[in-house]
C-alpha cells in the first residue's frame, strides 16, 4: 500500500514519540517545516588544495554538502562563531542565513569563503528537503547543457613539436573541450620548463602556478622586452597548432603592474586569445581602467573577489569582458546567484572557477550555471589535472560529452558522496568530519 506525503504527515503527528516511530517522523519531518539544524562540521581532503568539505545535519537524517574556501582547521575556528546564528534554525531560511552571516560584526567579522560553504550546504539541503534539483529552486534551467573549459598542458610552448602534439591530442579526446587557458609565460632560455603536473597535497600553491622563467615564485612583478617576445611566440605556436578549432587563453595570477600587463596582451593579441586572466593585482585600482583602454584583448577577473561588493566597481567601470566568481571564495551560491545578476545588468558574461577543489564546488558551479542568463563557461573539475574526483560520486562516474557537463538531477546538488573515497582521501591526521 501506497502512502501519500499529506497522510504520512497525520500520521507522524498524531502519534507518540515510540522508538520504532523515529524513523517515519525523520521522514515526515522534511514536509511539515520540522527540520532544524544539529550540528556543521568539516573534513579536510588531500587532493583539493586549501578548501575543505561542510556538512550540515539535521534532526531529520537529510546531510547538506558545501565545500569552503579555507582550510579545514580555519573553517572550523570561523564556523564555531557562526553556529549561534544557525544551530536549531530552519536550514530552508537561506537568505535569512546568508545576511545574518555576511552582516555579522566584530568581534564576529564576516568571514565569506567560510561563509560560502556553509551557504552551498544550505542549499543542498533545501534541495532534498524538497526533493528538486538545486537549478530548479533558483528558478532554471535557462540551459541544462553547461560549456567548460579546460587547461593546457603544454610544458613548453616554444616547442613547436610539442604544441602539434597537444593539439592532436585534445581534439582527439572524448572530453570534446574546445577553450583552454595557459598558465603564464613560456620558459626563458635555459631555465626548465613549467611544471604543469596535477597539484601536490600541501603545496602552498599549485604546481602548474610555478614560473620556471625569471622571477619564480614569488612573482616578479616587472616583464621585460625578453618576455614579452616569449609570450608572442609561445602562444603563437599553440595557434598555429590549435587552427581555428580551439579557443585559447592565458592565466596570469595578478602579479604584474600595469606596463607588464599591458605589454603582454600586445605580445599575444595575434593569437586571438579569447581572454586573458587577472593580469594585474586583484583589488580594483584605476590600473584596470588603463588596461582595458590599451588593449582589445578581452579581460576577465574575478576568482578572488567576494560578494557583489567585489565585483560592483569592475562591473560599474565597464574594465572587464568576463567575470569568473569562485563559488565559495565569492560567498556561496547565493553570492553567485546576485553576482551574475548584478553582472547581467552591463551585458558581461559570467563564467565560474572550481579549481582546485572537489565536485561538490563543481557541481554547485553547474547548478548556478544552469540559472544564469549570462552564462559564459565554467572551469573543468573533472580528469587527472584535478586528482581524478569523478570516484567522489557514486555510481555512474560524472564526465564531460561535447565540451559540456549536464547539469545533475538529483536532489540539492545531486551528488550522493563515496564516504570510501572520502574516507581514503582525507588530510594526515584529520579526524572522520571532525
Amino acid at each position: 500500500m501506497q502512502t501519500t506525503r499529506r497522510e504520512l504527515v497525520k500520521l507522524a503527528l498524531s502519534v507518540a514519540s515510540a522508538p520504532w516511530l523515529l524513523h517515519l517522523k525523520a521522514l515526515a519531518a522534511p514536509f511539515t517545516k520540522m527540520v532544524k539544524i544539529t550540528a556543521i562540521k568539516t573534513l579536510a581532503l588531500d587532493n583539493i588544495g586549501d578548501t575543505c568539505l561542510v556538512r550540515i545535519e539535521t534532526d531529520s537524517g537529510l546531510i547538506g554538502y558545501g565545500e569552503a574556501g579555507y582550510t579545514a582547521q580555519a573553517a572550523r575556528a570561523i564556523i564555531e562563531t557562526m553556529k549561534p546564528l544557525l544551530i536549531g534554525e530552519d536550514p530552508l531560511a537561506i537568505e535569512k542565513h546568508f545576511v545574518q552571516m555576511t552582516g555579522a560584526q566584530r568581534p564576529y567579522v564576516a568571514h565569506i569563503p567560510t561563509i560560502g560553504g556553509v551557504d552551498v550546504a544550505l542549499w543542498d539541503l533545501a534541495g532534498k528537503i524538497v526533493e528538486l534539483p538545486i537549478y530548479r529552486l533558483l528558478g532554471g534551467p535557462l540551459q541544462k547543457e553547461i560549456p567548460v573549459y579546460g587547461h593546457g598542458m603544454i610544458r613548453n610552448m616554444l616547442d613547436k613539436g610539442e604544441c602539434r602534439a597537444w593539439a592532436e591530442s585534445v581534439k582527439g579526446a572524448p572530453e570534446g573541450l574546445t577553450t583552454f587557458k595557459f598558465t603564464d609565460l613560456p620558459p626563458a632560455p635555459g631555465s626548465a620548463p613549467i611544471n604543469r603536473a596535477p597539484r601536490v597535497a600541501g603545496s602552498p600553491v599549485p604546481n602548474t602556478f610555478l614560473r620556471s622563467g625569471k622571477g619564480g615564485f614569488p612573482y616578479s612583478t616587472t616583464l621585460d622586452g625578453d618576455d614579452f617576445r616569449r609570450a608572442g611566440k609561445g602562444y603563437m605556436n599553440v595557434r598555429e597548432a590549435v587552427g581555428d578549432d580551439i579557443d585559447i587563453a592565458m592565466h596570469c595570477l595578478g602579479q604584474y603592474d600595469p606596463r607588464s600587463a599591458i605589454g603582454l596582451c600586445k605580445a599575444i593579441e595575434p593569437a586571438d586569445p579569447l581572454w586573458i586572466e587577472d593580469p594585474l593585482p586583484t583589488p580594483y585600482s584605476e590600473a584596470w581602467l588603463e588596461l582595458k583602454r590599451s588593449t582589445r584583448v578581452p579581460i576577465l577577473t574575478g576568482e578572488r573577489h567576494q560578494l557583489v561588493e567585489g565585483f560592483k566597481p569592475f562591473l560599474d567601470n565597464q574594465v572587464v569582458d568576463m567575470i569568473h566568481p569562485d563559488i565559495a571564495y565569492a560567498g556561496g551560491i547565493t553570492a553567485c546567484r546576485d553576482i551574475g545578476k548584478y553582472a547581467s545588468l552591463t551585458r558581461v558574461p559570467v563564467g565560474f572557477h572550481t579549481g582546485p577543489t572537489s565536485l561538490v564546488q563543481f557541481y554547485a558551479a553547474m547548478h548556478v550555471g544552469a540559472a544564469t542568463s549570462n552564462l559564459f563557461k565554467v572551469e573543468n573539475g573533472l580528469g587527472a589535472f584535478r586528482g581524478n574526483h569523478e570516484d567522489m560520486a557514486v555510481g555512474v562516474k560524472p564526465a564531460l560529452h561535447n565540451g559540456k557537463f549536464s547539469v545533475p538531477e538529483g536532489p540539492g546538488l545531486g551528488l550522493e558522496i563515496n564516504e570510501d573515497w572520502l574516507k581514503s582521501h582525507m588530510q594526515k591526521g584529520e579526524t572522520w568530519w571532525g
